[in-house]
């Protein structure tokens, strides 16, 4: 990943973890929490693509594992999110622009049933039956439905961040400068500008076409 996607993402995902743990978990909604890192992954992995998507993924689940009062293995949930921002990558467009809401929200629904489920059954294989007493299905309900009131709100904002860094007029600026003087010098590395080659040439055409015009006019004396 670039530094600018690295830096992008990492500030995003930290602000959103930050947002979650201290607002979003003490609102004691009923069933599960709205999970705005999860949302933050989607919206990168929309614009990055499943690698980066599996990348961000894996350190902002990593982050959550870390960050208190995380009451589970470390690594649990990096691994479900990794998978999450792998797969949300998969359905961003060859030119990384969608043309209407339904598919972000499409992927925001499957991404929080994907998740729950995931990290259930990871869960499980470790021994954690806290999904059992609280209901599978009732967490399954409640996140698509946080996530999916929450994502309009924070989805097209991370996707609009993540556009803008990508298109960062610094680096457009430095790319068409470069351009314009790779173009600009002789391939056989001679030192001298295609324009000022163009001159001599345009100088040297002139001469010719006066030289012409004096011997025509001392064959006609």
């Amino acid at each position: 990943m670039r530094f600018n996607r690295m830096l992008l993402a990492t500030t995003l995902v930290v602000v959103a973890l930050v947002v979650q743990v201290s607002v979003l978990a003490r609102l004691h909604l009923p069933g599960a929490v709205p999970d705005l890192v999860l949302l933050t992954v989607v919206g990168l992995a929309l614009v990055y693509g499943h690698v980066g998507g599996c990348l961000v993924g894996f350190g902002a689940g990593l982050l959550s594992d870390l960050a208190p009062p995380a009451d589970h293995a470390a690594g649990r949930y990096a691994l479900v999110l990794c998978v999450i921002g792998y797969l949300a990558g998969l359905a961003r467009p060859e030119n990384g622009r969608l043309k209407s809401a339904t598919g972000p929200m499409v992927v925001v629904v499957a991404a929080a049933v994907g998740s729950t489920l995931l990290y259930a059954s990871v869960g499980a294989l470790v021994g954690d039956t806290a999904a059992r007493h609280v209901g599978l299905g009732s967490l399954l309900f409640t996140a698509a439905l946080y996530d999916l009131l929450l994502a309009p709100f924070v989805v097209p904002g991370i996707m609009a961040l993540a556009r803008r860094a990508e298109n960062d007029p610094l680096a457009e600026a430095s790319s068409t400068k470069a351009a314009d003087v790779s173009s600009g010098w002789l391939s056989s590395g001679t030192g001298l500008r295609i324009g000022s080659q163009r001159g001599l040439r345009v100088k040297a055409a002139k001469a010719r076409v006066a030289r012409a015009g004096r011997i025509k006019g001392v064959k006609r004396l």
